[in-house]
């Protein structure tokens, strides 16, 4: 079997002479570790004083180790050794040893003391025995364990605990109101996010409401031009279509012979190429000329000449006034 499935304990006894006196090594070297400050080198001295007659044959270094470290399943496979392998006389040693160790400054830590009863309980010492041992050894009698959840504990044992739990206090204080004002600026910070947000999407509705009123009115431009362009259309098929009538009329109308106009526009003294503005000129002088009124001292043989010429000038005029459109 590979030894890396062995723990550093389990090592220690399947290498030792005697697992009673190694397990027994274990625990008083807890003890020591639990006492109250001394050097590595005190431990290793005193624990080599009182375990001097033991028979494991290893180093005392690999055991402190394992101690020092707190390492719970080795304590309890110490333990299980014990409980299995010691006798009576044997147990009674053990906690004469445990008890030496853990008063030998003249105090017991809080932690032996928990350990000591532990250790009677495993070796099945009474507690009327524990008792009886730890008076014939210091000379006092074993107390019950402090209760290190009170004030009057920890008065006793730090004098200065009023003043850390006033520091405390005030440090607890100081990090709520930090805390607080670390909230209060995020729910600043988180106001001022939500009205930059509904700002911009104010600004958003406005541009696209802006939009929407340019888009319709453009719409309703386009529309009205629409129907101006048809109405435009409609008068323009309008004048077109009573341009094409009159067009038809003017070509359904009987023309009369082209010598006819040659001797109506002779008549008024006028020649091809003559316009209207002409033909009403020419019409207004000879008119004036040949008019029977000039002749009325006349005879009635010039009155009647005057008044057919006078005819012929106005017939003329009316023919080409409807000729010449």
């Amino acid at each position: 079997m590979s030894i890396a499935r062995f723990s550093p304990f389990e090592l220690v006894l399947l290498q030792s002479r005697s697992q009673v006196d190694t397990a027994t090594l274990l625990l008083l070297a807890w003890v020591l570790v639990n006492r109250q400050p001394i050097t590595d080198g005190q431990r290793r001295r005193r624990l080599a004083q009182v375990t001097a007659q033991f028979r494991h044959g290893h180093e005392l270094g690999s055991v402190m180790d394992i101690a020092q470290s707190q390492d719970l399943q080795a304590i309890q496979l110490a333990s299980e050794v014990l409980r299995k392998e010691c006798t009576q006389e044997r147990s009674l040693s053990i906690m004469h040893q445990a008890i030496a160790l853990a008063t030998d400054d003249g105090t017991l830590s809080l932690a032996n003391h928990y350990i000591l009863r532990f250790l009677a309980d495993l070796l099945g010492v009474t507690p009327e025995t524990l008792s009886t041992l730890f008076k014939e050894l210091t000379g006092e009698a074993l107390k019950g364990p402090e209760d290190i959840s009170t004030e009057a504990y920890w008065r006793r044992h730090d004098p200065q605990y009023y003043e850390r739990k006033a520091q405390e206090a005030a440090e607890k204080e100081q990090a709520q109101a930090r805390a607080e004002e670390a909230e209060r600026q995020q729910q600043a910070q988180r106001q001022e996010r939500e009205q930059e947000k509904q700002r911009r999407r104010q600004e958003r509705e406005e541009k696209a409401r802006a939009k929407r009123e340019r888009a319709q009115q453009e719409k309703a431009h386009r529309r009205q031009q629409k129907q101006q362009d048809s109405q435009q259309r409609h008068r323009d098929d309008q004048r077109h279509q009573h341009h094409e009538q009159r067009y038809k009329q003017y070509k359904q109308r009987p023309h009369a012979p082209p010598d006819r106009t040659s001797r109506a526009l002779a008549v008024l003294g006028l020649t091809q190429g003559a316009n209207r503005s002409d033909i009403r000129r020419a019409y207004r002088r000879m008119a004036q000329l040949h008019h029977p009124d000039r002749f009325f001292s006349e005879s009635e043989q010039q009155v009647a000449l005057a008044s057919a010429r006078f005819q012929r000038i106005k017939n003329a005029y009316d023919y080409l006034m409807q000729t010449y459109r």
